[in-house]
């Protein structure tokens, strides 16, 4: 008995194990984030053969809610390259793809984009374990002086990690 615990641990440690594929480093400059979600992503067998490879882009990603009543939410223009093995059966390069939430979540993010006018983006893909899960943030647009500061401070705070190695 003893030993099938620590095998059983083991297992839940090897589920944990945190790998990223890329992130949107756009997102972080173009928009301001108010809140994230970690989410599932339903793939097909092709997807995930490319992901593991590191074959993604999300760049001028989006998500969107199918209606406004719905809780279907889908991630679109999101590039995944075709797995380099595949056949004739090879996934579609930018199809819209479901997202997996809770329904109380669906809810809330949900009246954010109607009523605030809030977007939803995608800023990060990663396994889990042998999951895919999509990190999404909820965003409003900078302004350009916005922008500037952001350009401003990450160059200063550079210039003073510098000068902490000397």
């Amino acid at each position: 008995m003893r030993i099938r615990k620590v095998e059983m641990e083991k297992d839940k440690e090897k589920e944990k194990i945190y790998r990223k594929i890329t992130s949107n480093k756009k997102a972080f400059y173009e928009y301001e984030i108010i809140d994230r979600l970690e989410t599932g992503i339903m793939l097909t067998g092709t997807e995930v053969k490319s992901l593991r490879i590191g074959k993604c882009n999300l760049q001028d990603s989006y998500c969107r809610f199918t209606n406004k009543h719905n809780d279907d939410l889908f991630v679109l223009q999101m590039h995944i390259n075709p797995y380099e093995h595949g056949n004739i059966m090879n996934h579609e390069v930018r199809r819209d793809r479901k997202l997996l939430i809770h329904h109380h979540q669906a809810v809330k993010w949900r009246n954010a984009v109607n009523e605030r006018g809030y977007t939803m983006v995608p800023i990060e893909i990663y396994f889990i374990g042998h999951l895919v899960k999509l990190e999404i943030a909820l965003v409003k647009p900078k302004k350009k002086y916005e922008k500037r500061e952001t350009i401003k401070k990450r160059d200063t705070d550079r210039e003073l990690r510098r000068k902490m190695l000397r």
